[in-house]
């Protein structure tokens, strides 16, 4: 029975010595992120060299710098029924923080799949709007994304989180979407082909059929696996615990 405690008791402590969730991310005493547990924790492949080489072939185009560099080193496969092909990928910088980028349906290897077969998809990223201006962390994702549309050549929809922010910052509603408007500009600035991208604030386009789209979410993700997600604790009011599906509803 002691036995059995102390290797329950080691495996906590484990899993204790990284944190990641989309506010924090650290490691025990200041260490280095370990990405073959991250891999594992979040249901993960790593991009191999195979599927680069296929990507190149079937586009006729050079990968991008950060494949090739692995800057994204993972996919994995979409849980969630129904949905589109995603890709998901990590970013890890000097300061330890770690981005998840995905763009939903399946594994990386089924969107190149379903490119060769002619079948359409489209990408998604987003931006929560929280400051003037994008730095170079943010514009990481939507200058890999332009490469996938250029790639591919695609429809993209990008979401602005504008009501998470006013959620999770210091922000009227009003000052969240000014700083939406903002960022939009930033965005549209890293050259996106305007006849196949769509930007939106979800402040401007919750309703409808937007909104059937968060309930069917909401109702297929538990307490459980939220909390697990997000790291939400009993002090995080529900405006919190109730927006995962609102950020979820383009992918599903």
């Amino acid at each position: 029975m002691e036995a059995s405690i102390d290797t329950k008791n080691e495996a906590e402590n484990k899993e204790e010595e990284q944190v990641v969730n989309p506010w924090e991310v650290s490691a025990k005493d200041g260490g280095k992120i370990d990405y073959d547990k991250l891999i594992d924790r979040f249901g993960c492949q790593r991009l191999d060299q195979s599927l680069i080489q296929r990507l190149e072939r079937l586009t006729s185009q050079p990968a991008h710098v950060f494949l090739r560099r692995g800057v994204f080193f993972a996919h994995r496969y979409q849980l969630f029924a129904d949905s589109f092909p995603c890709f998901a990928s990590c970013v890890l910088n000097e300061q330890l923080r770690i981005l998840f980028y995905f763009l939903y349906r399946s594994d990386f290897a089924e969107i190149l799949d379903a490119y060769e077969r002619g079948d359409k998809f489209y990408l998604y990223t987003g931006r929560g709007p929280s400051s003037e201006a994008l730095h170079l962390g943010h514009l990481i994702p939507f200058m890999f994304t332009k490469y996938l549309q250029d790639a591919f050549k695609v429809p993209l929809v990008i979401q602005l989180t504008d009501d998470e922010k006013f959620l999770w910052k210091n922000l009227t509603i009003e000052e969240s979407q000014r700083l939406a408007r903002e960022n939009a500009k930033d965005i549209i600035a890293c050259g996106f082909d305007i006849s196949r991208t769509f930007i939106f604030s979800d402040f401007n386009y919750v309703g409808g059929a937007f909104y059937k789209n968060m309930v069917e979410v909401a109702k297929r993700v538990t307490y459980n696996q939220a909390v697990g997600i997000f790291g939400f604790t009993g002090e995080d009011h529900i405006g919190k615990v109730s927006f995962p599906p609102v950020q979820a509803w383009a992918i599903s």
